[in-house]
C-alpha cells in the first residue's frame, strides 16, 4: 500500500529496516523519536504481506489514550485511513484495512499482556519507566511465526543508574541505538527550539540530559542557579501576577508565595513568601486578607479540596484547586528551570528551599535521578502551583504542532 509519510531526515533509512530485533531510539525532547517509532510500525503493518500484531506498552495504561494510541490515530488521519480502521476507543485497539491489529497496553496490568498471543512487534514508549524484567516479559512474548519479529523502545535519558543505560550501554548489546536530539527534528517550532535552548543557561546538566540527550550526571541541586536581588516591586508591577498555596499543619508549613512573571524575558520574580505551621482554615483565610491578597487569583494544592472550599466561603473567592497529572512535578520543575529565576533577597525561607532542594541518588550507582527528595519543596510545590495556568497557557501555544516531527 503506497501512502504519503513526512519522515525527518534523521530516521529515513531506517524506516523499512527490519533486520535488527531490538531497535532503541533514544535522546532529547523534541527529537521526534517517537513520532518516527509509530510511523514506521503503522507502515510495516500496512506493508505486511501477512497480518501484523503489534503491541505498544507503556508503564501505565491509562497514559496510553492521550499519547500513544492519539499519535497513531493521527497518523493514519494524516494518510486518510483512519476511517476505513476499526477503531474501539474503550479498549485501545486499532484494526487496520487489511486485518494488522495495533493493541495499547500498559504493564500495570501484565497478566492481561501474557494472554496475547502471536505478537510480531512491540513498541515500548518511554522504555526508561519500564524495568529491566518487564523488558525481558515482553522480549519472550515476542515469537510469532511472521517474519521480521522487532522491538522498539523509545526514549529520554534519565540516569545511568536507570536499567536502559545498564542494558544497552554498559554492556556489548546486538540492538540497534540510534541519538538523535531536538536538532534532527525538521518539523519542530521555532518556540519550542527556543524554549530547549533556556535550558544552557538555566540548568546545564539537564541541558546536557534532557536537550542534548546524553546519559549525563544530574548536578545535586534541582535549581543551581538562582538570582537574589532586592526587587523593585513598582518596576513590575505590570507583569502577570501569580500566588501559589500549599498545605501544611503540624510538622509542614503552609506555604504561600506570590510574585510576576515576564513573558518576554522569561522570567520569574518571586517578591512574597508566607510560612508557618499550625494554621487552621480560618487563619489561613486571615493570613490571605492580611497579606493583600483576597482579590487575587490563587492556586492550592488540589489535595485539600475541602480545605479550599472552606476559605472560599469564608471570602477568599479567586482560590481555586491545582491541577495535577501523571509527573506533573517534574513538568512543573521543567519549566522553570527554562526560567531565569529572580528571587527577593529578603525572602529567606524560600531562599533555603532552593539552597537546598536536592535530587535523590540512586544507591547501587551513587548517580543522582530524576526524582527530588521530598524535602525543603514546600514554597517551592507553592510556586509550582501559582504559576500552573501560567505554564499551561505557553505550553499550549509551543505544542500545537500540526507536522509529524512533534516535540516526543
Amino acid at each position: 500500500m503506497k501512502v504519503d509519510v513526512e519522515i525527518n531526515k534523521a530516521y529515513l533509512p531506517y524506516l523499512f529496516s527490519y533486520k535488527n530485533r531490538i531497535e532503541v531510539y533514544y535522546g532529547g525532547a523534541g527529537s521526534g523519536k517517537s513520532i518516527f517509532v509509530a510511523q514506521k510500525l503503522v507502515l510495516k503493518a500496512l506493508n505486511a504481506k501477512t497480518k501484523r500484531k503489534i503491541l505498544v506498552i507503556r508503564k501505565v495504561a491509562r497514559t496510553q489514550k492521550e499519547s500513544c494510541f492519539a499519535v497513531i490515530c493521527k497518523i493514519l488521519e494524516s494518510i486518510k485511513l483512519l476511517n476505513v480502521c476499526k477503531i474501539n476507543k474503550t479498549t485501545l485497539d486499532i484494526t487496520l484495512p487489511n486485518g494488522s491489529i495495533i493493541l495499547f497496553k500498559g504493564m500495570d496490568d501484565s497478566e492481561k499482556i501474557k494472554s496475547i498471543a502471536d505478537i510480531t512487534d512491540i513498541w515500548c514508549e518511554e522504555a526508561t519507566e519500564l524495568t529491566l524484567d518487564d523488558f525481558s516479559q515482553l522480549n519472550l512474548r515476542l515469537r510469532a511465526l511472521n517474519p521480521n519479529l522487532q522491538i522498539w523502545l523509545s526514549f529520554n535519558p534519565v540516569s545511568k543508574a536507570n536499567w536502559c543505560y545498564r542494558y544497552f550501554f554498559e554492556r556489548k548489546t546486538k540492538a540497534f541505538v540510534l541519538h538523535t536530539t531536538y536538532k534532527d527534528n525538521d518539523f519542530l517550532p521555532k518556540e519550542y527550539k527556543e524554549e530547549i535552548e533556556d535550558y544552557k543557561n538555566t540548568n546545564p546538566a539537564y541541558y546536557k540530559i534532557y536537550c542534548l540527550g546524553e546519559f549525563a550526571t544530574l548536578d545535586k541541586l534541582v535549581f543551581p542557579i538562582i538570582h537574589k536581588q532586592i526587587i523593585n516591586e513598582d518596576k513590575i508591577k505590570h507583569l502577570k501576577f501569580f500566588c501559589g498555596l500549599d498545605f501544611g499543619f503540624t510538622n509542614d508549613p503552609t506555604a504561600i508565595i506570590w510574585g510576576r512573571y515576564d513573558k518576554d524575558n522569561k522570567t520569574v520574580y518571586i517578591t512574597g513568601e508566607y510560612f508557618k505551621k499550625g494554621l487552621t482554615n480560618d487563619e489561613i483565610y486571615k493570613t490571605i486578607d492580611s497579606l493583600g491578597l483576597r482579590k487575587e487569583i490563587i492556586i492550592a494544592d488540589c489535595a485539600e479540596q475541602k480545605s479550599i472550599e472552606e476559605i472560599r466561603r469564608l471570602g477568599i473567592t479567586r482560590i481555586k484547586p491545582c491541577k495535577k497529572f501523571n509527573d506533573s512535578v517534574n513538568f512543573g520543575l521543567q519549566w522553570l528551570m527554562t526560567r531565569k529565576i529572580v528571587i527577593d533577597e529578603r525572602l529567606t525561607g524560600l531562599i533555603e528551599e532552593f539552597e537546598n532542594y536536592t535530587w535523590q541518588k540512586d544507591k547501587k550507582t551513587n548517580e543522582y535521578i530524576n526524582k527530588p527528595i521530598d524535602n525543603f519543596n514546600h514554597g517551592i510545590d507553592a510556586l509550582r502551583y501559582g504559576l500552573q495556568d501560567i505554564m499551561q497557557n505557553k505550553t499550549a501555544r509551543i505544542v500545537d504542532n500540526s507536522k509529524w516531527g512533534g516535540i516526543f
